[in-house]
């Protein structure tokens, strides 16, 4: 059998934590048996963070872009935020064109690459556009040892969600997760626990009725399609100890929701994957850590976390 394809691993914005947990990964590749993996990113980066952590890289698996900045942890630049874009460009190129199995992005600041690219939403939407496929079907599920969640709404304000939430939204997108359990994660039969929008799930219309008008329709008709779907489900109650065992993914209707037990449970593992899409693509579920960053304090766990899941889902679409 052939040797598989290695993964693409950005090395995100080059202020922030991303070259320093890459490297951290590299460095105990064989004692975890990770998968195979190169860099997209600058050389320059590399070595000065290697340095700095007293980490040997090879240039020779670095994909080196066409764009460079100076490693100057904690202090974000324009130069370093058109690297982190560059990168991401570089990983999703080479995976589109088979040199690559999979993309797993280190963290970048939304804020510094909008400076540079007016058009750039997040990472997620960026994989999306480049695959062109729809946003919509780009969806992100957060996944740790204790704990699958998918928020249904993203990044927009709390006031907003009542109205993004529709029937054909959760349809779709519950649609998407099940495929994926199956395709990418290997369960048969995967059990999908959806939470209510209100407090004790509306509590019959009286605390809100987006769970009788929306929602409960919505799964309705997913159970009609064979998806095993259940709830609407209070929220405060869906995530306890004796709760996780009923369903192998838990969708939420917001942001906060999904990631804050996911993130209490699971933090130093938790990994952020895109499903819906043509390509694999992970992330380690946190940010830049600008603060930080180059004090040799960051731990690169969720990042190896991410790249072992990659490589577990690239395997299982190959064998396929």
């Amino acid at each position: 059998m052939p040797d598989p394809l290695p993964l693409a691993v950005t090395i995100g914005d080059p202020a922030g934590v991303g070259p320093e947990i890459v490297l951290e990964a590299w460095s105990r590749r064989d004692e975890l048996r990770l998968p195979a993996f190169v860099v997209c990113g600058s050389a320059r980066v590399m070595q000065a963070a290697g340095r700095a952590l007293g980490i040997s890289f090879p240039d020779s698996l670095i994909a080196e872009t066409d764009v460079d900045a100076d490693y100057l942890p904690g202090q974000p630049t324009r130069d370093g935020a058109m690297l982190a874009r560059a990168a991401l460009s570089q990983a999703l190129e080479l995976v589109r064109t088979g040199r690559a199995s999979g993309v797993v992005t280190a963290p970048v600041s939304k804020a510094a690459i909008y400076a540079v690219d007016d058009t750039f939403v997040g990472q997620t939407e960026f994989c999306a556009d480049a695959c062109g496929a729809p946003r919509n079907d780009a969806v992100m599920m957060l996944a740790g040892p204790s704990l699958r969640t998918v928020p249904m709404t993203v990044h927009c304000a709390l006031a907003e969600v009542p109205g993004r939430l529709t029937r054909e939204l959760i349809v779709e997108r519950t649609r998407i997760v099940a495929r994926s359990l199956v395709t990418d994660y290997g369960i048969a039969n995967p059990r999908i626990a959806l939470a209510g929008l209100n407090p004790h799930a509306g509590e019959d219309g009286r605390m809100g009725r987006e769970e009788i008008a929306i929602i409960a329709p919505a799964i309705v008709q997913l159970r009609g399609e064979g998806i095993d779907a259940t709830g609407p489900h209070p929220a405060d109650t869906l995530f306890a100890p004796h709760k996780r065992g009923s369903y192998d993914v838990a969708i939420a209707m917001y942001h906060d929701q999904a990631l804050v037990p996911l993130k209490t449970l699971d933090f130093d593992e938790g990994v952020n994957v895109t499903l819906g899409l043509p390509i694999v693509r992970t992330s380690p579920d946190h940010g830049t850590a600008f603060d930080i960053a180059g004090k040799g304090v960051a731990r690169a766990s969720a990042m190896i976390a991410a790249i072992r899941m990659a490589g577990e889902i690239a395997a299982r679409r190959a064998d396929a």
